[in-house]
């Protein structure tokens, strides 16, 4: 069930009106949904009772210091691509030991950060990264345990910019090319071979593709198992989409069904074997915990009627949610207050100097100029993707909890944007 819906005429995130968030703290905002937020992570966490698993939240998704600590006092590990996203996990009090460090590039510093931390594993996705973290953990005088991000060259069948795990992807190592490179891993002294782990793409609605490179990991586990190079985990990534609503679109597989059959498929392959030994199962699930947690709160500055189009222009832009203008993302959008008037058809724009700064395109709303819209699934891929274009401040950000809202990260000011630059003397 939503936690965003209308009482009176004015919607509500929780128990909090968002008229009121927008008088007190400002708009652009994004409001998030404490319960919701919990309870996107219990379906991936009560679908794993009674096993050995983790959850690893892909904070690239929405990296906020309040999310993580929410996420992490459930259990939560979390999948990291940078060094600073580390410093973001620790400073919100989670686990190191629960880490798992992914990306093509990682440095010299990023990797004696994570090693200095301890933490979980290295998700390695090429040979020159194998040497590099050797070097690094010798130097230090310890072991860096790692798996192989491998590519199964299968068809996640969703956008290309955030489809993964096909052959021209620069993630990841080849299928054909991963036997001898877990021979080259176990061969190296400072390295210690501890599972598999793929990632095949982003907002899948259907578990299919997911399945079929599982089928593949299990083939290449069984492969190591021969030459006794034994994993300990394997690692299925993230993926599972979430309902954008846009008109026509299949809706996403929930996640209990999506792990059931993952489950399922796993323990019969482990009790097919002779030695019956289990391996811990990683997620690595990112949107679809934080994703429709969200909405990105927004007030019309004007409504500009042309010949061919009409434009609703709003003081949200493209540095404050990308997904449109980057994916061509349908987002849904609503006015706060529903105010009965005649509805027209209206692009959604912001004040950014680019044709590019749309959110929405063909909407009929009924609006004006002064009054709020939201725009909703805005909690994935928003504020991490913000930027400060055309010298604007990123938004606040509020989490609301009942009818208590909290901010969790103030709104930048021109000052902030340029505190860091100087003149030359």
């Amino acid at each position: 069930m939503s936690q965003f819906s209308y009482k009176d005429g004015v919607l509500h995130a929780e128990g909090a009106s968002l008229s009121a968030i927008a008088g007190e703290f400002g708009t652009p905002t994004y409001v998030y949904s404490k319960a919701r937020l919990l309870a996107n992570f219990a379906s991936y966490a009560d679908a794993c009772q009674g096993r050995d698993a983790l959850v690893c939240y892909a904070m690239k998704a929405n990296s906020n210091l309040a999310i993580l600590d929410l996420l992490a006092r459930e259990g939560a590990g979390f999948d990291i691509v940078s060094g600073g996203e580390l410093l973001r996990v620790l400073a919100a009090g989670g686990d190191p030991r629960k880490v798992i460090f992914s990306g093509v590039g990682k440095s010299v510093e990023e990797m004696r950060l994570a090693l200095s931390h301890d933490i979980l594993c290295f998700n390695v996705e090429s040979i020159p990264e194998l040497h590099r973290l050797n070097e690094v953990a010798g130097a230090m005088g310890k072991q860096a345990r790692i798996s192989l991000r491998v590519n199964p060259n299968v068809d996640a069948k969703t956008h290309p910019y955030i489809a993964t795990g096909l052959k021209a992807s620069k993630f990841g190592v080849a299928f054909s090319d991963a036997l001898e490179t877990y021979r080259t891993a176990a061969a190296l002294p400072h390295l210690q071979v501890s599972g598999i782990d793929c990632h095949i793409g982003s907002q899948l609605l259907d578990d299919a593709p997911l399945l079929e490179a599982l089928d593949r990991l299990i083939e290449l586990i069984d492969q190591l198992g021969a030459e006794g190079i034994e994993l300990h985990h394997l690692d299925i990534g993230g993926g599972i989409g979430i309902d954008y609503r846009e008109a026509g679109e299949s809706a996403p597989v929930p996640v209990g069904d999506y792990l059931g059959r993952l489950f399922a498929k796993i323990d019969a392959w482990r009790n097919a074997r002779h030695d019956g030994k289990p391996i811990k199962v990683i997620f690595e699930p990112g949107r679809s915990i934080v994703g429709d947690t969200g909405v990105l709160l927004t007030r019309v500055e004007f409504l500009k009627h042309g010949e061919e189009r009409n434009f609703c222009i709003v003081d949200a832009a493209m540095n404050d949610m990308a997904r449109p203008a980057l994916y061509q993302a349908w987002m849904d959008m609503q006015p706060v207050v529903q105010n009965g008037a005649a509805a027209a058809t209206y692009d959604v724009v912001g004040p950014i100097c680019e044709s590019g700064d749309w959110l929405a395109r063909d909407r009929a709303l009924a609006v004006e100029a002064g009054d709020l819209l939201v725009m909703h699934t805005a909690g994935a891929y928003g504020m991490t993707m913000a930027s400060n274009y055309n010298t604007r401040g990123r938004a606040a950000e509020v989490i609301v909890d009942g009818s208590v809202c909290h901010l969790v990260r103030q709104r930048e000011n021109p000052a902030d944007l340029y505190a860091l630059e100087s003149l030359i003397k």
